[in-house]
């Protein structure tokens, strides 16, 4: 993808900037400058409203801010990404993203939210799921562990919009008309649904064999090669 410019890095559901921790490590001289971002409510101050709406806002404008034209944007966040790339004052033009929503089935954990009737039971179901895959896994621990540290009300409120944005929009065509997309992945951890999806989509993707669904923590040398090319 032979990225310029600095890159805006945004973690997907519950999760924090800190997940790019690695990739920050990892980058040579002569890489983009890369500037992981917490969101509101997910490391950074909440806002009055969570939604994937009010979160692109958030990202159009710190991408302004920064200069950054390229997003690399990690499951949820990919949703997030596309609608501030598609903003008429956004100068996002480029979004890697990093196993982003393609179908409804994508979103595995957020869209549990709206099973939930408030934001404290959803958390308390969330990170008892979360620990329990854990057990033979530090990296979903890792997760859970960032997940822990997220605003209650707005992982929520996050959640419950990703289900109906899911079911109202299409993620994946969103991102396809987002701009420049790389779509980097593990096929061994997407849904079937969204595989099939991609296959015809026509998006530049990428695969890491072996990777986890935060490929930036266990595979940060193999994403920065992915943006390099």
């Amino acid at each position: 993808m032979n990225i310029k410019g600095p890159i805006l890095c945004v973690a997907g559901f519950g999760d924090n900037s800190s997940m790019f921790a690695p990739l920050v490590d990892a980058r040579r001289s002569g890489d983009p400058q890369i500037l992981p971002l917490d969101l509101p409510g997910f490391g950074a101050e909440p806002l009055r409203e969570t939604s994937i709406a009010t979160l692109a806002q958030h990202l159009a404008a710190e991408a302004r801010r920064f200069g950054a034209r390229s997003v690399v944007a990690h499951s949820v966040a990919s949703i997030i990404a596309a609608e501030a790339a598609h903003l008429s004052d956004s100068i996002i033009d480029t979004i890697v993203s990093l196993e982003g929503n393609l179908t409804a089935e994508d979103a595995y954990f957020s869209g549990t939210a709206a099973d939930y009737d408030d934001a404290v039971s959803f958390r308390v179901a969330l990170l008892e799921r979360l620990r329990e895959m854990a057990k033979p896994n530090r990296i979903i621990e890792g997760y859970a562990e960032r997940v822990s540290r997220a605003d209650p009300g707005a992982l929520w409120s996050l959640g419950r919009d990703a289900r109906q944005y899911s079911q109202t929009s299409h993620p994946g065509e969103r991102l396809r008309s987002a701009g420049n997309v790389l779509y980097v992945l593990n096929p061994a951890n997407c849904p079937e649904n969204s595989l099939n999806w991609l296959e015809t989509s026509g998006l530049t993707k990428v695969e890491l064999d072996g990777a986890s669904h935060w490929p930036t923590i266990d595979q940060p040398s193999k994403v920065l090669l992915a943006l390099r090319s």
